[in-house]
């Protein structure tokens, strides 16, 4: 199929970057189509590993164009920093060639970061935990029809008049609340320099993609956090601001919603950064042992990520939101050593009622029902085939398939490009 998706299918950070980099070999195009610099995909190549935020996982391939689809809210600055420390580390990334922004992108400024963190700061409870980076609050402010997008960087008289309403709209309520007003003239001037370093690099990115379909390019669509926290179908409010379930892929790119091959990525266990309802979340030393083991702090934040056994319950909920058809299981190696290795099949809610279904509304009443699967041992970083694997470890895996429907068809089994078994 030309136009194939890979999303994260429970709370991110899933590996999706190495699956991304995985299949960009054999793609035309990689097109991130939502999310800020909030989300981070890591890569490992050769040993070396780079994080990226912004940038698409496709541009360690060359003849490879990366785009940055119209649903990313871009952080300008925090973009061309971004460009600066590939170029630093000898990945040469030609804005115009390899890379392409669409020109509607919305911009994160520095008061979306502001308002961010004082927005998180002043929640007496139920903090969402954000990584106060802005994201928030470009997405309302495109939703509220006064964001600046890239396009404004190229066009002086544009970019002037709209950032003057904003700052007009924005500057007394960071000062009601005692925080500095951003200054116009010296934002004014940033955009205007980071325009002129972006400018070769925006364009009307929908367009070319709609002409790639039309020639039978193949397109791989790259999502950031996972199906759990879509602002719309996941467990809200502890979720992002942007549609990150396939269903955004339309409205953040430019592409008709026509049928996508989707690749739906899991790993062997579960995690979760931030605040937010998790039935199947470990505490104690068991937490910290699985933590250590699969390396489980945030790529963007560094923080410790909450670290659970897999839930079967929700992965087919997403499973069918996305529309999955195969699925990637990552950091299989991971679980080595772990005995046994509890599944969740089912929730039993407060009322006493146990049910198969996702709880949206009430997950935090949901207390896991586990189906204890035998644990594995030994060293699986060099397998690279599924028959070579340990029997308790394809028992794993066949156990996952038969609870979520759908085939395991890739599974890694650590964090190098070539440490993958595919079936």
């Amino acid at each position: 199929m030309s136009v194939s998706c890979v999303t994260g299918l429970l709370w991110g950070d899933e590996g999706k970057g190495k699956i991304i980099d995985l299949l960009a070999a054999e793609a035309d195009f990689v097109v991130r189509y939502g999310g800020g610099h909030n989300a981070g995909h890591t890569l490992v190549v050769g040993g070396e590993r780079v994080v990226l935020h912004l940038v698409p996982c496709g541009v360690r391939h060359p003849g490879v164009v990366n785009v940055v689809g119209n649903g990313v809210v871009v952080d300008p600055f925090h973009f061309v920093d971004e460009l600066e420390g590939l170029a630093r580390r000898g990945f040469e990334v030609e804005l115009g060639r390899d890379l392409l922004l669409s020109e509607r992108c919305h911009l994160i400024l520095p008061l979306h970061q502001r308002l961010d963190q004082l927005a998180e700061s002043l929640r007496a409870e139920g903090k969402i935990g954000t990584t106060g980076r802005g994201i928030g609050p470009a997405y309302a402010d495109r939703a509220n029809r006064t964001g600046l997008r890239l396009g404004d960087l190229l066009r002086p008289a544009q970019l002037e008049a709209r950032l003057t309403a904003l700052l007009q709209q924005k500057n007394p309520i960071l000062e009601s609340f005692g925080a500095e007003p951003v200054e116009f003239a010296s934002l004014r001037d940033r955009l205007l320099d980071v325009g002129e370093r972006l400018g070769s690099g925006i364009v009307d990115a929908g367009r070319v993609l709609r002409q790639a379909v039309a020639a039978g390019r193949r397109i791989l669509l790259e999502g950031a956090q996972g199906v759990l926290l879509d602002v719309d179908h996941g467990t809200y409010p502890y979720v992002t601001s942007s549609s990150a379930a396939p269903g955004g892929i339309a409205a953040g790119t430019g592409l008709a919603p026509d049928r996508i091959h989707t690749l739906g990525v899991v790993k062997a266990y579960a995690t979760r950064v931030g605040e937010g309802p998790f039935p199947t979340e470990l505490a104690g030393a068991l937490a910290e042992r699985l933590r250590e083991a699969g390396r489980e702090f945030g790529s963007t934040t560094g923080r410790p990520r909450r670290c659970g056994w897999f839930d079967t319950v929700a992965a087919r909920y997403a499973i069918e939101v996305s529309g999955a058809t195969e699925l990637v299981m990552t950091n299989l190696d991971v679980l080595s050593g772990f005995d046994p290795l509890p599944v969740c099949v089912a929730y039993q809610m407060d009322d006493g009622v146990v049910t198969e279904h996702f709880p949206a509304f009430d997950l935090e009443h949901a207390t896991p029902v586990y189906e204890s699967v035998p644990g594995f041992t030994g060293d699986l970083t060099g397998v690279r085939s599924f028959d070579d694997l340990p029997a308790k470890a394809r028992s794993y895996v066949t156990t996952i398939e038969e609870r979520v429907g759908r085939r395991v068809s890739v599974i890694s089994v650590g964090p190098g490009r070539d440490q993958v078994i595919r079936r």
